[in-house]
């Protein structure tokens, strides 16, 4: 089975406001910067957020081709908060990669 997986096309169709509550911020790590030189980009979305949701929100927000949508779920750290025990929220990471010649500006904004 490929590592990249394609999405099969779909009628998502999400409002402005729900693309915005999708993709509400992209991730900026030495890492996520790596990747894009691989033509992806890295957002931190809702745990309840699926693929397609991730694929029609950034197609919608940037104008831009996705080619595949692989997402991750990252389990909260527990960790000592004055000396007592405290969980970090999970998060879910998808890494969106383009097409060729797309690309997408984080830094700027939408």
């Amino acid at each position: 089975m490929s590592r990249f997986r394609v999405i099969r096309p779909a009628k998502t169709r999400l409002t402005r406001q729900q693309m915005y509550d999708i993709i509400p911020t992209p991730v900026i790590t030495e890492k996520a910067t790596n990747v894009s030189e691989h033509n992806q980009v890295i957002f931190r979305v809702p745990l309840t957020a699926t693929k397609r949701e991730v694929k029609a929100a950034v197609e919608g927000l940037f104008g831009v081709s996705v080619s595949a949508v692989n997402t991750i779920r990252v389990h909260g750290k527990v960790k000592r908060v004055r000396g007592r025990p405290g969980r970090r929220a999970d998060v879910k990471k998808a890494i969106v990669t383009l097409r060729e010649g797309q690309r997408i500006d984080v830094t700027t904004g939408i």
